[in-house]
Order: structure tokens, then C-alpha cells, then sequence
């Protein structure tokens, strides 16, 4: 999820658009990418009449960026307890492993005590 909204910050930025004047405008205006282009803000475009800052700016890019960090943040947590959760079982059943092979050999050990007695 935290890659789709990263991805999404990625298109709202490098990528050109086109904005229409009024919904359904036969010819709208080609816009650069708003990181590539010298023109200002929103607000600076209301002032001029800039449709292309008007459309896309840098605080929604950026809201789109902060939205992937908690997400980011808490899918390492989810990836983390997971794999220790893995790691400890896997631990848990080697010495429980380890332990059965002790009981065998102390067992084994005791019946040839018995056989040479």
C-alpha cells in the first residue's frame, strides 16, 4: 500500500497534464510536471489565472508522501513480528528436538547399563 502511495506521489509530480479551462473544454492547456516546471504555487496561480498551478500543487503531492510513511511504518512492524515469530518457533522446536534425542540416548544408555549387569 505504502508503494502505491509512493507511486502515486511519483505521477502527481513527474508527470505532464492537461487542464481545461471549463468541464468539458475541447482544447485544454498542456501543463509540465510540477517538478520540472519554474512556476509558482496555487496560490500564485488564483493571483495570475494560472490553470496548470491551479490544478496540481505541492501540498497534495506531499500529503499523498505523508500518507505512506505510517503505512510504511507499520508494515516493517507487521514484517518484523512475523519473522521473529517464525524464528522462535523454529528455535523452540529444535530444542525440543534436541531434548527428545537426549531422552533417547539416556535411555539407550541405561539398557546397555542393564544388559551388562
Amino acid at each position: 500500500m505504502a508503494a502505491l502511495l509512493r507511486g502515486w506521489c511519483a505521477v502527481l509530480l513527474l508527470t505532464p497534464y492537461d487542464v481545461g479551462r471549463e468541464p468539458g473544454d475541447k482544447y485544454p492547456a498542456g501543463c509540465a510536471s510540477r517538478l520540472t516546471t519554474d512556476r509558482g504555487t496555487a496560490d500564485d496561480g488564483v493571483r495570475r489565472g494560472d490553470f496548470c498551478a491551479d490544478e496540481r500543487d505541492w501540498p497534495e503531492a506531499l500529503a499523498v508522501r505523508g500518507l505512506s510513511v505510517p503505512v510504511s511504518v507499520i508494515g516493517v512492524a507487521l514484517f518484523t513480528s512475523g519473522q521473529v515469530s517464525l524464528r522462535l518457533s523454529a528455535h523452540a522446536q529444535a530444542l525440543r528436538f534436541m531434548d527428545r534425542r537426549a531422552e533417547e540416548e539416556r535411555e539407550k544408555k541405561a539398557e546397555r547399563e542393564n544388559e551388562q549387569a
